[in-house]
């Protein structure tokens, strides 16, 4: 077998291993999104499926899987559309933002998903669904589901998946 041809079907694997895990990671989050319902919408929520956003520091997978998950446990929630969408995006600019800091401290990593629900989540639930509390208020609120989260149940998953590499072994052999 030529060269090229290996090659070309390393990266067809590879890409195929790239959206099984999005699509894995997608389920999951609309799974965890529902099972936990009740403390996954709301003015005062912790999103238990944000915990999977410490997750793009161990595949690039994580930042498309994490999006389409938000963005079906939204749409099949009953979000209002500003909420599907920017709530969405909220999740997509975390993911992002996790991935970029990879490579350092991994507790980095659950910063940008707090941050960015913190800044964007409050006005989508004062100006979308018309709560007559403070964005202050919302902002607080907002936060603290986060750190609980991303920051605490987070960083408890990023732990155990940092003791187990082999569950995102296909990236760790590129590194190498």
């Amino acid at each position: 077998m030529s060269n090229d041809l290996k090659e070309s079907r390393s990266e067809a694997g590879k890409r195929l291993l790239q959206i099984t895990q999005a699509a894995l990671i997608a389920a999951m989050y609309v799974a965890l999104t529902f099972v936990f319902q009740p403390i996954s919408f709301g003015a005062i929520q912790v999103r238990i499926a944000e915990t999977l956003t410490i997750l793009p520091l161990f595949t690039t997978a994580a930042v498309p899987g994490l999006f389409v998950g938000c963005l079906l446990g939204n749409i099949l929630g009953g979000a209002m559309l500003p909420d599907i969408l920017l709530g969405s995006l909220a999740t997509l600019l975390g993911a992002v933002g996790t991935r970029i800091l990879h490579k350092r401290f991994f507790v980095l990593g659950t910063i940008p998903p707090i941050l960015s629900n913190t800044l964007i989540i409050p006005f989508i639930l004062k100006y979308a669904y018309g709560l007559e509390m403070s964005i202050p208020f919302l902002m607080l609120t907002i936060f603290v589901g986060e750190v609980l989260s991303c920051g605490v149940l987070g960083s408890l998953l990023a732990l155990a998946l940092k003791k187990r590499p082999q569950i995102f072994k296909s990236e760790s052999r590129e590194k190498k």
